[in-house]
């Protein structure tokens, strides 16, 4: 049965420094409030996995949380750049980040070896692409079968998988509905999973062919209302899209950005007080 506490605990007592932390969810349910939870309890080196690096990542790197990032593509979703994504990689600040970009089908292919227990993933991919002349990663294999040349990636086995889900039930079974990106495959492939939720109710009524996640492969499981936002949760909230442009402004500068996120997420106790003091402020003060 996963362990049904408070988010605190759980990234208190899951999630290290020096880390491998796939945080997933695509267009909708990404785990903003244990972002900030890892942030409000300083935690560093950290290797971030993510297909679509955004927002929280931007927000970790800014903080100094990650060491290294392993991704599939970065920006601010319809906006543009990641101030401090960028700024990391092309200054140093606050200190140098290591990455290691992919090709979306690469990454993804790369998580269902890992869950499947097998050192890398096959695929036809990144034929014309520059990537691997960049990426030592990238390997080429001839199939055994047919001589055809296939592209190559070692297998992702993060330490911990982070992810948000609508329902878990009282021994941690949890239920994600709408864009599944590859929640499931992270969940699998990592040694630990952390699921903030929505709400925990007595029976999930999951439809037949739904996501369910064992409780058995989920270490613990924090609710957290909104906990997605300024993504959306399917049946929950919708996308606020007016933080996603807020934030080109707020995380331009260093200043600018280390003056909001020591307001908005170091001075608040947890979530709810962020969320609190989100309402009182219009969202972007």
């Amino acid at each position: 049965m996963a362990n049904i506490c408070t988010l605190t605990e759980a990234i208190g007592e899951f999630l290290h420094d020096g880390d491998t932390v796939a945080m997933e969810g695509f267009t909708h349910l990404i785990p903003h409030a244990a972002a900030h939870e890892m942030i409000r309890q300083k935690r560093r080196d950290l290797t971030l996995v993510r297909m679509t690096p955004d927002l929280i990542y931007d927000q970790l790197i800014g903080m100094g949380c990650a060491k290294r990032l392993v991704f599939s593509w970065g920006g601010n979703p319809g906006v543009g750049s990641l101030h401090r994504f960028r700024d990391a990689v092309e200054k140093g600040w606050p200190h140098p980040l290591e990455i290691e970009e992919h090709s979306h089908a690469a990454l993804a292919n790369a998580y269902v070896a890992g869950a499947s227990g097998l050192p890398f993933a096959v695929l036809r991919g990144y034929a014309g692409s520059d990537l691997p002349k960049h990426n030592p990663r990238i390997k080429f294999i001839n199939c055994p079968f047919t001589g055809e040349q296939l592209a190559a990636v070692p297998s992702l086995r993060p330490d911990v998988a982070v992810i948000h889900a609508q329902k878990a039930d009282r021994k941690g079974n949890v239920l994600i509905w709408g864009i599944v990106g590859v929640q499931k495959e992270a969940v699998l492939a990592s040694k630990r999973a952390i699921v903030t939720v929505e709400e925990v109710v007595d029976s999930l009524d999951a439809d037949p062919n739904a996501c369910v996640l064992p409780h058995w492969v989920i270490s613990a499981v924090a609710v957290v209302p909104k906990g997605a936002h300024p993504s959306y949760a399917h049946g929950y909230y919708d996308r606020d899209n007016r933080f996603y442009t807020a934030w080109d402004a707020i995380s331009r500068e260093r200043d600018s950005f280390t003056a909001w996120m020591e307001r908005h997420v170091l001075a608040t106790m947890d979530w709810e007080a962020y969320r609190k003091l989100l309402s009182e402020t219009g969202g972007t003060a």
